[in-house]
Parts: C-alpha cells; sequence; structure tokens
C-alpha cells in the first residue's frame, strides 16, 4: 500500500482550488457574455449551443442543462458528433459557448470553423484557459479561467481547470437569471419532479 496522508493531500487541493477559483479574472466579459446570451436566446428565441471535448465536454453538458432549467433553452453538442450531421441543431440567433482548457482543441477549433460556415452570423463565447490561443481570438467574448494548474500530480489531468469552468458557468447562469428576472414560478413550470420541483411550487 501506497504511504500517503489523504488528510494532507486534501487539505492541499481544497487551499489550491480555492486560491485558484479567487484568482478568475473578474473582466466586464461577463457582462459582455451575458448580454449576448440575453439578446440572442431570451429576446430573439435562439438558444444556447455549448460544446467541449472531453472533461469539459461533461462540463458544458452541466452548463447546458443548467441554464435550460433557468430559462434560457440550452443544449449541449459533441464537437466529433457536430461533424457528422449534429452541427444541424445551429439555428438562426443562437450563441455558442466553448470550453477548451488549451484553447488549441482541435474538434473545438474545426467546430467553430464549420459552424461559421454553416451561419456567418453566430456569436461565439468561450471558456479557456489560454487567453492568446487560437480559440481566443476566434471568439466573440473570451473569459479566461487564470490559467492556474492542475492539482493533479502529473500536471495533466483536467482538475483544477474543469472546477474553474464549473464555477464560471454558474457565473452565467446565475447572471443571466438576474439579467431576465427569472421566477420561482418559471422554475417549477420547468421542474416538475424530485425535492426541488415540490420546493420551487411552495
Amino acid at each position: 500500500m501506497v504511504n500517503m496522508n489523504v488528510q494532507e493531500t486534501m487539505k492541499q487541493i481544497l487551499e489550491a482550488e480555492s486560491k485558484a477559483v479567487m484568482s478568475i479574472p473578474v473582466t466586464d466579459g461577463y457582462e459582455k457574455a451575458v448580454n449576448l446570451i440575453v439578446e440572442q436566446v431570451h429576446v430573439k428565441g435562439g438558444k444556447l449551443v455549448t460544446s467541449g471535448m472531453g472533461k469539459a465536454g461533461q462540463i458544458a453538458m452541466n452548463i447546458a442543462t443548467t441554464f435550460a432549467s433557468t430559462g434560457i433553452p440550452a443544449v449541449c453538442l459533441h464537437p466529433s458528433e457536430a461533424q457528422h450531421g449534429d452541427l444541424g441543431v445551429v439555428q438562426k440567433n443562437d450563441v455558442m459557448l466553448l470550453l477548451s482548457n488549451s484553447g488549441k482543441t482541435r474538434e473545438i477549433l474545426e467546430l467553430v470553423t464549420l459552424a461559421r460556415r454553416l451561419n456567418p452570423e453566430l456569436k461565439f463565447i468561450v471558456i479557456t484557459g489560454n487567453d492568446k490561443s487560437a480559440l481566443a481570438e476566434m471568439a466573440d467574448v473570451c473569459l479566461y479561467t487564470g490559467g492556474a494548474p492542475e492539482v493533479c500530480p502529473l500536471g495533466l489531468t483536467p482538475t483544477t481547470s474543469t472546477t474553474m469552468m464549473t464555477v464560471m458557468g454558474d457565473v452565467l447562469v446565475v447572471s443571466t437569471m438576474l439579467a431576465t428576472g427569472f421566477t420561482k414560478q418559471e422554475y417549477a413550470k420547468r421542474h416538475h419532479g424530485g425535492y426541488l420541483g415540490e420546493q420551487s411550487r411552495k
């Protein structure tokens, strides 16, 4: 058995990830992103299309489902499946939210090219740990994570980066809820089952 102090490791991870979250740059990009989502989706009737590859894709799915439950129609598009017909989900007035820590993910870069070919007016919001990347340059709004290192002992496994992406997604969701005046009654219409559905109807 490997000799290790799990509690000490836990303290180190909590400290590192907390520090990383608190160091996320607070910029006017968030206001721009929220305004774009509200204008395209809430006002013009489009939807939010999120995407990411690997672990970032799982965060993109989480962000999409949270937006959908709070009044912003949203879907998660797998970047590889997009190349095999699923790109057809993209419509007029949609806005895309793309996640890539490196900003170099081939499938995501290709998705931007293909999506813009389908709809040249499509707007892109990007969450990335590399604000100098090709993906960042393609974005209408770039939200930089701050690029803190992963807590993975190899420095490779998405850990800290996905935590920051999740938090940044929460900022966008909550800010959009406030901007649209989303109510408990509206939440109840979208959430019928379980404990949250019960609480929303009280």
